[in-house]
């Protein structure tokens, strides 16, 4: 099939690299003039696992091309994506305008019927704005439909490829049979591929980021509260997650959740509530659980510094708000380095990915480390906030010597409090007791 991708993000480049690699025919466009020339040679604007291959792979057998014409990707197609940003609006609401002014295009390059469908997050009822945009340009017949992407940044080729579900929400017969064959080749296994009407798809991707966060935001309350009453969180997880009605997953406790989904989709998903006198009062509360989360890693260290951290030095382990990313959005670290910054402490990091991501927000105001041991020089403290593989089996003996206090305060519970301390540290995670050298 002829496909177009408008919109050449996360979600716009992992789509249009895997239908490209099912033997579709993808155009991706993108009004970013430098993305696009970089992407036309191969150079990829983000760092994702499996994803640079796709491209080049396909950029080669000539499945897969970029343009910064949106109109000419949008004729020569029969199946069009839209799947530009969302930002969050100053009312917290889906900032819907990159996705209408697509749509406004859409209209005015429609040649032939087409299939129209929103890949971006979106409130329910944009897929009605998205068509009655495209109707004041054209009266030609097109479908619009809704599905909506379930990608975990850092696994996202992999959940394309083998999705666990695919929703479409379709507005005809015609347009799901269309789809069922563009998807056929990825639910082969099995897995489903959910046909429903257009308004439950749209509220499926917010309900199901919602539940996420907020089983994450549960499992850091309990943390804290297993730390204040001297029980495990990762017994209580186990405990819990052998029940099948609840399951292991997103129940590990950590800094907070970050990222480009989680943090503005709950906050459309309240507003839209609030349009619709709807009070999500749990998600009020998961927002407000999840700021606090954030904060945790800074005030362990400035417990163990008695509330002076001026002229202390700490390292920090990791940037991205989550491993196998070089996405920095919205990222515990960045609010851990800010407050840091602010009392005086030096600090030092480093990340495997995304260092460059970092440098465009604090500039010189820290000092960049190449190699993880590097950060750790004569620092007081090392602070890890992202799960990287690189730092979960590290010699503890070279750490040991580079710093200068032995502390580490780990958000991401990689190691065995007995072991770091019989290793001669102070060692701090979440929800877990507190293990020191003398203990």
């Amino acid at each position: 099939m002829k496909v177009a991708v408008v919109g050449t993000g996360y979600v716009g480049l992992v789509l249009g690299a895997c239908l490209a690699e099912t033997g579709n025919d993808v155009l991706c466009a993108d009004v970013d003039t430098g993305k696009i020339a970089g992407l036309a040679q191969g150079k990829l604007p983000i760092y994702e696992p499996g994803l640079e291959p796709l491209v080049l792979h396909n950029l080669r057998e000539g499945r897969l091309g970029f343009t910064t014409d949106v109109g000419q990707a949008v004729e020569r197609s029969e199946i069009v994506f839209i799947a530009v940003g969302t930002p969050p609006d100053e009312d917290g609401s889906a900032d819907l305008q990159h996705v209408l002014d697509v749509a406004g295009t859409i209209g005015r390059r429609m040649n032939a019927p087409k299939i129209v469908i929103t890949k971006s997050t979106v409130p329910v009822g944009t897929a009605e704005r998205v068509r009655a945009e495209i109707v004041r340009h054209t009266k030609t017949p097109f479908h619009v439909c809704s599905n909506p992407e379930f990608l975990k940044e850092g696994a996202a080729v992999e959940d394309f490829m083998k999705p666990d579900r695919v929703v479409v929400g379709v507005d005809s017969d015609e347009a799901a049979r269309t789809l069922e064959e563009l998807y056929a080749p990825f639910v082969r296994t099995g897995n489903p591929l959910i046909f429903m009407d257009v308004p439950s798809a749209e509220m499926t991707k917010y309900a199901a980021n919602a539940m996420l966060a907020t089983r994450i935001s549960f499992m850091n309350q309990i943390a804290r509260l297993c730390e204040a009453v001297g029980a495990d969180v990762t017994q209580v997880r186990r405990g819990i997650g052998s029940d099948r009605r609840i399951g292991p997953a997103f129940l590990f406790p950590g800094p907070g959740y970050g990222g480009s989904c989680f943090p503005k989709d709950v906050q459309a998903l309240v507003r839209s509530g609030a349009d619709h006198e709807v009070s999500l009062d749990i998600l009020v509360a998961v927002q407000a659980a999840n700021e606090r989360q954030k904060r945790v890693l800074f005030e362990k260290l400035r417990r163990h510094f008695d509330g002076a951290l001026r002229g202390r030095a700490v390292a920090v382990w990791g940037l991205a708000f989550k491993a196998e990313t070089d996405d920095v959005r919205e990222s515990p670290a960045l609010v851990l380095v800010e407050l840091l910054l602010r009392e005086g402490a030096t600090v030092r990091v480093h990340d495997p990915a995304a260092l460059a991501a970092a440098r465009r927000v604090f500039g010189d105001r820290v000092t960049y480390a190449e190699h993880a041991y590097d950060a750790l020089a004569g620092a007081d403290a090392l602070a890890i906030v992202t799960e990287w593989l690189e730092y979960r089996n590290p010699d503890f003996a070279r750490i040991r010597q580079l710093l200068r206090r032995p502390l580490i305060v780990d958000g991401r519970n990689l190691f065995e409090p007995d072991r770091l301390a019989k290793l001669g540290f102070t060692y701090d995670s979440i929800g877990r007791r507190l293990a020191c050298a003398s203990s």
